[in-house]
């Protein structure tokens, strides 16, 4: 998996691929989205063999800002990202892997407000930092030795499969406290066969439905945001496509909601505002693919508004 972004399910559909109602029913490994700022990537250079951290920048194909050291990260970066990657700098754990996850906070706290999801520890952090990490880079010291860039390698989500996953761990340490719940779906016979039937509907359905391009796809998608970050209900008769494909788009996300509302995790209280939350979301992957399990109007609505505040 190269450093994408992941897409919602129900995305996936408008051009005609029909692959997520498969992913819906095939047993995967799911993970918690956390809802931390800014994102965070450490480990070995390939390109010098040294340690270093930094933001997504260092996935740029131009523009690389890799930081092997404190003026590096002084002359790349400023203000609050500079300050953070200093304590990263300092605190992480030195790995032979690359790592990507979100930074939540400095410790000294039980709560901490990272982003748009303020998250509540069962007790107070004595760590120094504290970093959700999410994705690991595996590779060979024959693909370190011939990557020019790193965007061309490609990275694991945490947990996931690997050639031999017990090679690696990732555990808190005496500064770092890193953030990684389980989590599980509770779902029975009769919930599995309910999602199943849906997911056999919409396949019928699809017969049905005038599909589009990836470019058509595209601007759909952000006509399709602007009405969640505006709070307005999603009329199919708007959109310039068959009125077909959006009441097809708005049963896909009905699946992936009743998938959603199977999903449990271990992890600290989330609360946007003062209202309790689960979680930001989940990520799931199988053989299908791999998508986010989020729910847009509570918050990725909630993160369109902050963006925009910003």
């Amino acid at each position: 998996m190269k450093n994408l972004h992941l897409p919602h399910p129900e995305d996936s559909i408008l051009t005609g691929d029909l692959s997520v109602l498969d992913w819906f029913i095939e047993p995967g490994n799911l993970s918690v989205k956390i809802d931390g700022a800014p994102a965070i990537v450490w480990g070995r250079n390939p390109a010098t063999g040294n340690f270093f951290v930094g933001t997504k920048s260092v996935f740029n194909k131009k523009l690389i800002k890799i930081n092997e050291t404190h003026c590096d990260i002084d002359r790349n970066h400023s203000g609050r990202v500079a300050d953070i990657l200093h304590a990263c700098f300092d605190y992480l754990p030195r790995t032979n892997r690359i790592i990507q996850g979100d930074f939540i906070g400095y410790g000294g706290s039980d709560t901490f407000h990272p982003n748009t999801i303020t998250y509540k520890f069962f007790e107070e952090v004595e760590q120094k930092i504290i970093v959700a990490p999410h994705t690991h880079y595996t590779f060979t010291e024959f693909q370190l030795r011939n990557a020019k860039e790193l965007h061309e390698i490609h990275g694991n989500v945490l947990g996931f499969a690997v050639a031999n996953p017990m090679l690696f761990t990732i555990t808190d340490t005496a500064y770092c406290k890193f953030v990684k719940p389980d989590a599980w779906i509770a779902h029975n016979q009769e919930s599995f066969a309910d999602v199943k039937e849906v997911c056999d509907f919409a396949r019928q359905m699809s017969t049905l439905v005038n599909f589009v391009s990836n470019k058509e796809a595209a601007k759909i998608t952000k006509q399709l945001n602007d009405c969640i970050r505006e709070g307005r209900e999603i009329n199919s008769k708007e959109f310039d496509c068959d009125y077909l494909l959006i009441e097809f788009w708005l049963l896909i996300k009905s699946i992936k909601e009743d998938c959603l509302f199977l999903c449990r995790n271990s992890g600290p209280e989330a609360y946007i505002g003062y209202d309790r939350i689960d979680a930001e979301g989940y990520v799931m992957t199988n053989e299908f693919g791999m998508f986010k399990l989020v729910n847009r109007e509570v918050f990725s609505r909630s993160n369109f508004i902050m963006e925009k505040a910003w």
